[in-house]
């Protein structure tokens, strides 16, 4: 049956736009998720959640930026404990959360620390880094190696791409986070963003959190790199 359904694909009909976006997406760990306003938790965010507008293609979905920052004053971070806020209705076990938040913290400490000082107190030249994570989704393993290692199921699985956006049994993380000035308390930056897993191979052989864990290696990143561009004022918010 599957042979039958691959023998049938209109490889011809593909528009070269498509083709590029299926090929580009197969290289990636993870890829940004849609997430719409009525999906941010704002359990995190509380009352800045209205200010949040959507992000472009390479940024958060949703982002909010203070226009009178004075990114160039801050030199070290602060960051808080990351914390859970998936409610009652999550099927994140206890133990998968306390997991995730471990990984969490040590993903934060450890890209920030490459190119900021991490204190433990407010104070003059202070960002204060606090996270949450809002919702993950485990991968489903063992049919997550088949689709993407089997020939006829990986023609399937970019298939479903094609058709959805998204590849099968992927997992991926939920989260918010915002920055603020560590003495005043003003908002300097706020996001919500959603990841899913990607299409490269590198995630087939993985654990159930997987997608998961690679959603959090790619926001440290990109809040890393952002940070520090426009503290050096190199890059433009």
């Amino acid at each position: 049956m599957a042979n039958r359904i691959i023998n049938q694909i209109p490889y011809a009909s593909m528009t070269a736009s498509v083709l590029v976006a299926l090929l580009l997406t197969a290289c990636t760990v993870t890829q940004k998720a849609p997430l719409e306003q009525s999906e941010i938790r704002c359990g995190l965010l509380a009352n800045e959640c209205h200010k949040l507008q959507p992000g472009g293609k390479d940024q958060a979905s949703f982002r909010y930026i203070n226009p009178a920052a004075q990114w160039r004053q801050y030199s070290k971070v602060l960051i808080e404990p990351v914390t859970f806020w998936g409610g009652e209705s999550t099927s994140v076990s206890a133990a998968d959360q306390q997991a995730l938040l471990n990984y969490f913290s040590q993903q934060l400490r450890e890209q920030l620390g490459k190119k900021f000082q991490i204190v433990e107190q407010p104070g003059p030249g202070v960002m204060k880094i606090t996270v949450a994570m809002t919702d993950a989704e485990a991968a489903t393993p063992v049919l997550r190696s088949i689709s993407m290692f089997v020939p006829q199921a990986h023609m399937l699985s970019n298939l479903k791409y094609l058709a959805t956006g998204t590849f099968p049994f992927v997992g991926g993380a939920q989260g918010e986070a915002k920055i603020t000035d560590s003495v005043s308390g003003a908002l300097l930056s706020a996001a919500a963003d959603k990841r899913i897993g990607g299409g490269s191979t590198m995630t087939g052989m993985q654990w159930q959190w997987g997608d998961a864990e690679h959603a959090i290696d790619q926001w440290c990143e990109m809040l890393t790199e952002r940070l520090t561009s426009w503290t050096a004022g190199t890059g433009k918010p």
